[in-house]
């Protein structure tokens, strides 16, 4: 497979803007003649840090129907590719049944009610829409805007075909935190995502992320094609049993950590939300806490109880730097010749 993975930095709130950046990133990228994957971050064109359902409001789209999948179903149709990209979904969602009217014996439904969602849409070559999953472990600012995705679901992650991709292999898909322990109250050890991405035999991982960093504004600025190893460390232990569980020859398995980069926000507790819908400038809607994102977009290979990554170039590791704006283009036909070591308990 060829993968590519778009890691800039939008800006909050301002569509448009994102998106033709987006597009100039794509334009300038010397993408090869096949490709099978393009992944964009969490959020890709909205931006991520909202401090509000108020916020985010403006900015919430119908089901896999507005500006984010309207670009995806484009650029899948002009590059014949699955395009996947992160969206705040906007769902209605039918309400339960009222009682049986003593007359009638007939059940009126309630007007459906919206939910909104952290989701990722996914794209076939032809412009179809093949899945579109929502984001099951929420982070703290999910939660002023947003519902949990599959509660209901156990393990509620998804891992099916998709089209043609992978072979029709499963491919699994997460959103950033969906790797972590749920609310960071579930045991570390109990490994939810890839425990689900294990027994669904998952072959490729996608993840669309907006991770942070611990590193401040003046570090992300010092050497900003270096990647932020403090945050490929932690994502390689999220994914231990697939080191584990791979150890008896049964094949390998591709994750793809498509994250952003760049910074929302000034000072701490100083974002400012001006953004635009379809070219019409939104007013100052709130305030929210500085965010530092971590970029260093990757793809890796569990294998035979081995991680491995791809070559970028002669002797260059395929990841991108930790303020690095780009497309990394990883072929998984190509040997992955860096080793990365892990933890192993």
């Amino acid at each position: 497979m060829r993968i590519a993975t778009l890691q800039y930095s939008p800006t909050l709130g301002s569509v448009s803007q994102n998106i033709l950046r987006a597009n100039a990133l794509l334009a300038a990228t010397p993408l090869p003649e096949r490709l099978d994957l393009l992944v964009l971050p969490e959020l890709a064109f909205t931006g991520y840090n909202f401090p509000s359902l108020e916020a985010i409001t403006p900015f919430l789209e119908p089901t896999a129907a507005g500006p984010s999948t309207q670009w995806a179903i484009a650029t899948a149709t002009r590059l014949n590719c699955t395009v996947i990209v992160g969206y705040p979904e906007r769902s209605q969602t039918p309400a339960a049944t009222t009682a049986p009217d003593s007359t009638t014996d007939t059940a009126e439904p309630h007007p459906p009610s919206p939910k909104n969602y952290n989701s990722i849409v996914t794209i076939a070559p032809s412009g179809q829409v093949l899945a579109n999953y929502r984001k099951s472990f929420l982070y703290y600012t999910d939660e002023t805007w947003a519902s949990e995705g599959q509660p209901h679901l156990s393990p509620p992650f998804f891992c099916a075909p998709l089209g043609s991709l992978c072979d029709g292999a499963a491919v699994g898909q997460g959103i950033c935190m969906d790797i972590n322990p749920r609310r960071f109250t579930a045991p570390w050890h109990a490994y939810e995502f890839a425990h689900a991405m294990l027994a669904g035999r998952a072959r490729l991982v996608v993840l669309s992320m907006a991770w942070l960093t611990r590193l401040l504004p003046d570090e992300l600025a010092m050497e900003p094609g270096r990647p932020d190893m403090e945050t490929v460390a932690y994502w390689l232990e999220r994914f231990n049993p697939l080191v584990a569980g791979l150890r008896a020859g049964e094949g390998e398995v591709i994750v793809v950590f498509a994250n952003r980069c760049g910074i929302e926000g000034d000072v701490t507790g100083g974002v400012e939300v001006r953004g635009e819908v379809d070219g019409i400038v939104t007013g100052l809607v709130g305030m929210g806490d500085r965010a530092c994102y971590a970029g260093s977009s990757c793809v890796m290979r569990f294998q035979r109880g081995s991680v491995r990554m791809y070559e970028r170039g002669p002797d260059e590791v395929a990841i991108l730097g930790k303020g690095e704006e780009g497309c990394l283009v990883v072929d998984t036909e190509m040997p992955a010749r860096f080793l990365l070591s892990h933890k192993t308990g």
